[in-house]
């Protein structure tokens, strides 16, 4: 295509979303840097020279951090780990060479960032990966040009997450952002074609959704693992994309666009349970300390106790509802999830042996969550409301959407919005049965009511080893 047309092309749709830089670069046969850097330079008036030496000009002060990083910087947070990773020969943290450099530069540019700061994008965070990625191309001898194309992917990726940070929350910004990039700079660098790098990013972003930031901003070394795993995700994410065929079929823009909007939600709903358990752990420096009334410090030190007494009962709940070692695992779950499978798949177990007679019809009402994952889950359901087969039957969970054709016997889905609600109800000729539950993963449910008789369900459900938790 040739540089007018693809200019054009461009022009149309500008500003471009990350899945619009991905579909020219597949029409232009171009890679989505060369797109980016296109789109730079229309929106700048600059030529293709100028804007990569002013993309490079961007990470001079944070190449500078790393530096620090490496050498003299301390965090209050980091210590000094960018140092004593570079005075240890051979692998650091993984034995990928590439890898491994880009994770210690990543994590010096960290302490950089405690010592001198670093230029954000959407925020400090995702800097670290963005630099210490940059800092191994040049440690490589990459070309310069090369670099500065790269650079360009990584920002153009970043802009977009600058724009979604909105407020708290890693999951849009070191981790989220800095995922989502590296996988996109990996599959570069390794030559994937566009499509190879949005299944790459959108791969890349699924485990960063809803995580939030404030655990590691105060808190020594949690950060480590938050921007250190953007680097890891990003390299997985873009290996798995080009040397397997693995489907993934949400676009880019889907995801990106989720990412946006569950972080507003996860900096409501999640950031303060997150603090009441992490503000007890928050680095504090001793000389700020000495300007806060012995009042406040004190208010503090009982808020302190009180989260670690909490936290030991919540602890030891969980370990007085745990089994012995040597039962932990439980039965084999088919369809990939045992919330989404196993959990309702035993409430249809329990309403099977609950009634009587020949079965006319199932009935199955679902919350959204479990509605939205109605392909995976109804066959386990079905072949334990008419068979009353565990979740191990591999074998009939593949046979039953067509014995359910063979058979004629009516199925209902239905969607409720009662949060966690999977009730299987079995219309018989002698006894109908109904099993109202709430999920509760692992295979487990709660047993809210049942019927002909909820003590029945509840001894069904034992002799056939479906935990039943109390709430």
């Amino acid at each position: 295509m040739a540089t007018l047309e693809f200019k054009k092309l461009i022009e149309q749709k500008m500003p471009l979303t990350l899945g619009e830089l991905i579909e020219i670069a597949e029409k232009t046969k171009l890679s989505p840097a060369a797109i980016a850097i296109e789109e730079a330079q229309i929106q700048t008036g600059k030529n293709k020279r100028e804007v990569l030496n002013l993309v490079l000009k961007q990470f001079e002060h944070n190449l500078k951090a790393v530096d620090i990083g490496m050498t003299t910087g301390k965090s209050l947070l980091f210590g000094r780990v960018g140092a004593e990773l570079a005075s240890i020969d051979g692998p650091k943290i993984v034995e990928d060479k590439f890898i491994d450099k880009t994770l210690m530069y990543t994590l010096a540019a960290q302490v950089g960032n405690h010592t001198i700061g670093l230029r954000p994008c959407a925020g400090t965070g995702d800097s670290c990966p963005y630099t210490g990625f940059i800092k191994t191309l040049m440690d490589d001898d990459y070309d310069q040009e090369y670099i500065g194309e790269v650079a360009s992917l990584i920002l153009k990726v970043g802009s977009v997450f600058r724009v979604g940070k909105t407020s708290t929350g890693c999951n849009m910004e070191g981790f989220g952002a800095g995922a989502c990039a590296m996988a996109a700079a990996f599959t570069e660098l390794k030559g994937g074609n566009p499509k190879t790098m949005e299944r790459a990013m959108v791969l890349s972003l699924s485990p960063t959704i809803g995580v939030p930031c404030t655990p590691r901003v105060m808190v020594p070394g949690l950060c480590a693992t938050h921007i250190g795993g953007a680097v890891l995700i990003g390299a997985m994410a873009a290996n798995l994309a080009i040397n397997t065929d693995i489907e993934v079929n949400v676009p880019i823009d889907v995801m990106v666009s989720m990412a946006a909007e569950v972080h507003p939600i996860s900096a409501k709903e999640i950031v303060p349970t997150v603090i009441k358990f992490m503000e007890p752990f928050f680095k504090k420096n001793p000389l700020v300390e000495k300007l806060v009334d012995d009042t406040v410090k004190l208010k503090e030190e009982a808020r302190i106790k009180e989260t670690i007494k909490e936290s030991q009962e919540i602890s030891k709940r969980l370990a007085a509802g745990a089994k012995p070692i040597t039962e932990t695992l439980g039965e084999a779950v088919v369809g990939g999830s045992s919330q989404a499978v196993g959990s309702p798949t035993n409430a249809a177990r329990i309403a099977h042996f609950l009634c009587k007679g020949k079965i006319k019809k199932v009935k199955i009402e679902l919350y959204p969550e479990l509605f939205a994952r109605r392909g995976i889950n109804i066959p386990g359901i079905l072949m334990a409301a008419l068979f009353g087969t565990s979740t191990a039957d591999y074998e009939m969970y593949g046979k039953i959407m067509d014995k359910i054709k063979e058979t004629g016997i009516e199925v209902e889905i239905l969607e409720t919005q009662e949060y966690q609600v999977q009730r299987i109800t079995i219309v018989a000729e002698e006894t109908t049965s109904m099993v109202d539950t709430l999920n509760r993963g692992g295979g487990r449910l709660v047993l809210r009511d049942a019927s002909p008789s909820k003590n029945e369900a509840l001894k069904i459900a034992k002799e056939l080893g479906i935990i039943v938790a109390n709430s």
